[in-house]
């Protein structure tokens, strides 16, 4: 699992180096549909009570503008296993005193929920089994670590045959609900209906 994660890492430390603080930079097209995705996965939480969020796979914490134009009570911490991500995401959001960033998959401390976007989509060359174990597992450490719920987002198995990479992962969303609806809470969404190519799962506890 290390040599898996350590091929991403580098990965998006280049893509941050490249293109800065942008969507390219965490291997996005562009702005449009990084905000779509984060509006799915934001229904997790809960706009009218205050919470704290862990953002898995922070990247430069883009998550943490569109939570601040959106929610008006919540402490945020980013973890990624990028250090250059790290780097660029303290430097952009210094001077906001509700948020924080660490180097790893895991906050220091429980937090109420996690969002975790783009996260399960480059696999480069890995094996496709050992990807799945990778993101079984990951759910795992979500589940952990949240009191209240966690979100995920995957490129879809249901993408077109012709515009699909072999780098990256196509997961099924069927399989995905049916390991959450059983290991983790009886209150699962499914998301698949946002125009994209891709998915987005809820879970309530």
């Amino acid at each position: 699992m290390n040599d898996l994660l350590s091929s991403v890492a580098r990965y998006y430390s280049d893509k941050i180096q490249r293109f800065g603080n942008e969507p390219r930079g965490v291997d996005w097209n562009g702005h449009e549909g990084q905000v779509l995705r984060f509006a799915q996965l934001c229904k997790v939480l809960d706009p009218d009570a205050a919470f704290s969020v862990t953002d898995v796979g922070c990247g430069y914490g883009s998550l943490l503008d569109f939570l601040g134009t959106h929610f008006e009570r919540f402490d945020y911490v980013g973890v990624d296993i990028s250090d250059a991500m790290i780097h660029a995401a303290t430097q952009l959001h210094a001077d906001k005193t509700h948020a924080r960033f660490q180097l790893g998959t895991r906050p220091s401390h429980p937090t109420d929920f996690a969002v975790a976007s783009g996260i399960f989509n480059v696999k480069l060359d890995s094996d496709s089994g050992a990807w799945r174990s990778y993101i079984e597992s990951t759910l795992e450490n979500m589940h952990e670590f949240t009191t209240r719920g966690f979100a995920f987002n995957c490129l879809t198995g249901y993408s077109d045959q012709d515009k699909m990479r072999a780098d990256l992962h196509y997961a099924d969303p069927c399989e995905l609900f049916d390991i959450c609806k059983r290991k983790y809470s009886r209150n699962v969404a499914l998301l698949h209906d946002y125009g994209l190519y891709e998915f987005t799962i809820l879970v309530r506890k």
